[in-house]
């Protein structure tokens, strides 16, 4: 299990930066400020939940196996998709309704939280 996070945690962050570059640079100029702005929250919210990703990854190397830790990184990683896909997607097409299932995703990332620190404390 930690290596699979690890691994899917280095994967999102990469494409957190190449797809930081794309916005940067391909998108500039193509989508309105508000839209540009939210491809830019999707790529922060990647980055972030990739970085912990990595985290639940070496937190699996050091604690007891549990299923709050597996919770924890299957949450991440749906939350990225679903959350930052969305916004990508939204941001690229315009397609308004996408608008609906971002908050999903950050529910995935709260769960995912809140699974890590369940984690900690399970003994």
């Amino acid at each position: 299990m930690n290596r699979t996070f690890v691994a899917l945690g280095g994967i999102c962050a990469f494409l957190s930066v190449a797809l930081g570059a794309f916005g940067a640079h391909a998108l500039k100029g193509k989508l309105t400020a508000d839209m540009l702005a939210n491809f830019q929250t999707g790529v922060q919210y990647q980055m972030m939940h990739s970085l912990g990703l990595i985290a639940i990854g070496l937190a699996a190397s050091l604690l007891p196996a549990n299923g709050h830790l597996r919770r924890a990184g299957w949450s991440m990683f749906v939350g990225i998709v679903v959350f930052s896909g969305s916004l990508y997607v939204l941001s690229i097409t315009g397609i308004k309704q996408l608008g609906a299932i971002t908050p999903i995703g950050g529910v995935a990332f709260l769960f995912g939280w809140l699974s890590l620190v369940l984690a900690l404390r399970a003994k």
